[in-house]
C-alpha cells in the first residue's frame, strides 16, 4: 500500500492540528487496508458491528503509535495537542462511516466510544515500547488479544497470530513512514523545468 505523505509546500512548519489531520486519514486508510487483508486471509469480518469493532482497535493502536512517534520528533506541547486532535479527527471519520452504515449510535456517541478507547489503550500500553525500530512485541502481542476479543471465537487463536506477524507490523511500517513525511521539514529539491524543443 503507497500512502502519500509529502506536503504539497515542503520547508516550513506544520503545526499539530494540520499534521494531524492527514495523519488521520492516512491511519484510517491503513486501518481499512488491514481489514480487507484480514478478510483476504478469510477471517469473517462483515460489515457490522464487528468490522467497526475491528477498525476501532486498528485505529487506537495507530493514534497511540503516533503519539509515541510525536514524542520522539516534538515537544510536549504540540505533541498533546497534535494527539487530542488526531484521536478526534480518527473517532470523526469512524463516527461517520459507522453511523452511517450501522444507524445503531449518534456520531456523536460513536466519536466520544473511541476517543475513550485512545485513551484506555493509551494507559494500557504505557509499558510497552514504540521507539524507532516500531512497537515491540509485548505490543503487537497486546493489539492481536484485543482484535482476537472482537473476533468470532473460532477465529480468534488465528486471529492474534495474524494480527502479530502480518498486519500491525505492516500498519507500523506505514505509520512510519508517513509520519516521517508529515514531520519533515527539510526543503524539498524544486521540480526540473521541462523544456520542449521546437524541433
Amino acid at each position: 500500500m503507497r500512502v502519500k505523505s509529502n506536503w504539497f509546500k515542503a520547508g516550513s512548519a506544520k503545526g499539530a492540528t494540520e499534521v494531524a489531520g492527514a495523519a488521520a486519514f492516512i491511519a484510517w486508510r491503513v486501518a481499512q487496508n488491514a481489514l480487507k487483508r484480514m478478510r483476504g486471509a478469510r477471517f469473517e469480518l462483515a460489515a457490522g458491528a464487528g468490522y467497526f469493532d475491528f477498525l476501532a482497535e486498528l485505529l487506537a493502536f495507530l493514534v497511540v503509535g503516533a503519539d509515541r512517534i510525536a514524542y520522539r520528533r516534538r515537544d510536549g506541547a504540540w505533541r498533546v495537542e497534535f494527539t487530542t486532535e488526531m484521536a478526534n479527527r480518527v473517532g470523526a471519520i469512524l463516527a461517520e462511516n459507522e453511523s452511517d452504515l450501522l444507524a445503531s449510535a449518534s456520531a456523536e456517541d460513536i466519536k466520544r466510544r473511541f476517543v475513550a478507547l485512545v485513551n484506555e489503550r493509551a494507559a494500557e500500553c504505557a509499558a510497552f515500547a514504540w521507539d524507532d525500530a516500531g512497537p515491540d512485541y509485548p505490543l503487537l502481542r497486546y493489539l492481536g488479544h484485543r482484535v482476537a476479543d472482537v473476533m468470532d471465537e473460532s477465529e480468534r487463536t488465528w486471529a492474534v497470530s495474524q494480527v502479530i506477524d502480518v498486519e500491525a507490523p505492516e500498519a507500523a511500517e506505514l505509520l512510519e513512514r508517513a509520519m516521517a513525511g508529515l514531520l519533515d521539514e527539510s526543503p524539498r529539491e524544486p521540480r526540473r523545468q521541462r523544456t520542449m524543443s521546437g524541433e
